[in-house]
């Protein structure tokens, strides 16, 4: 491919306006107050702690955002080599003015006033999405957020389920479901109302999607009624001590439930799927998780094949995935290819 091929062809993508289907932003609050914000995003701390720095030191209870930002960029000389400092100074370059090509401490403190100073002006969010080229940015909404004091045409609220899925015999977890939906939890019927109410409150709320984030074990699959109310009576008995039999019976009945409600309601069901939690719990925020070559999208067969009207945008997290991910959004109309989850990101 020429240069100039490369060129027209990127001039034409850079010219879209996007809307971008995955974030964490905080829609109350949803720019960087400072620079901190940015350097101390995962991507960054994973790779300064991967170059010696302690955990304790990069997450010190008492260290303030400027202290962070020296300590970061004064241990960031072995990865200057990796495309997340190219993607810091680009931001800094074209966000903050940045004219060099290396910041580290003859010059970052520099860099820090003229970011704050630019993070300080008033329309700095609305900056950030215009120079960036977005229209609108997809949340992760908790179940009981209100969803409240933002623009949902901008900020579109998304509904995070791991917790319903996943973390259902934890008390708290009830406890929030029963509270946001006044619904006592009694058996599968006032679960399958706590579960329709929380739909329509996000639709209501110009939510667009359901997501979730999926273990490389997890293998959906339809519970029947009686498997379930036993599920459900245990885990309400013995909490997170409940035998893995159930709490996975109970996982597999509420997902099933969940792209019930997405046929229903027509939302698309985003599937991240792969990662193992806490592989590696001395880790940094965030920094602890990793992907798991086993796993495989014919788990997700019966699935895909039992809700055809619903949309199921997929995230992977590695190679062999993404090939399998790409066959099997060919064959079946309901799988897109989504993204490539971060885990295996090369340096």
């Amino acid at each position: 491919m020429s240069t100039d091929l490369r060129n027209r062809l990127f001039e034409q993508l850079d010219s879209l306006v996007l809307i971008d289907p995955h974030t964490h932003i905080d829609a109350l609050s949803p720019a960087s107050t400072n620079l901190s914000e940015i350097l101390g995003y995962h991507y960054y701390t994973e790779l300064a702690h991967s170059a010696g720095l302690p955990q304790k030191q990069i997450e010190a209870p008492e260290i303030t955002p400027r202290e962070k930002v020296g300590l970061l960029l004064n241990n960031l000389e072995p990865i200057q080599n990796t495309i997340q400092y190219s993607w810091l100074i680009e931001m800094c370059q074209q966000f903050f003015g940045f004219e060099g090509d290396i910041i580290d401490g003859s010059n970052w403190e520099q860099v820090y006033d003229d970011a704050q100073a630019k993070i300080d002006e008033p329309d700095w969010a609305q900056q950030v999405l215009a120079q960036s080229g977005l229209e609108a940015v997809f949340l992760t909404n908790d179940f009981d957020d209100p969803l409240e004091g933002f623009d949902t045409s901008v900020y579109i609220p998304c509904l995070r389920t791991d917790d319903l899925v996943f973390h259902l015999a934890k008390d708290s977890v009830r406890e929030r479901l029963e509270v946001c939906t006044n619904i006592s939890i009694e058996n599968l019927g006032s679960l399958t109302q706590c579960l329709e109410h929380l739909f329509t409150h996000f639709t209501r709320e110009n939510a667009k999607a359901c997501a979730i984030s999926l273990p490389p074990w997890f293998v959906p699959r339809e519970v029947n009624y009686g498997e379930a109310e036993t599920a459900l009576e245990q885990i309400q008995t013995n909490g997170e001590q409940a035998a893995p039999e159930h709490k996975e019976s109970m996982a597999c009945w509420v997902f099933w439930k969940l792209a019930e409600l997405c046929d229903e309601f027509r939302l698309p069901f985003d599937l991240m799927i792969g990662v193992n939690r806490s592989v590696y719990p001395g880790g940094v925020y965030q920094g602890m998780d990793l992907y798991d070559s086993r796993v495989s999208l014919i788990q997700y067969a019966d699935l895909f094949n039992a809700f055809p009207a619903v949309k199921f945008p997929v995230s992977v997290l590695a190679s062999v995935t993404n090939q399998e991910l790409a066959s099997y959004s060919w064959i079946f109309p309901n799988v897109i290819t989504n993204g490539h989850w971060w885990y295996s990101n090369t340096p």
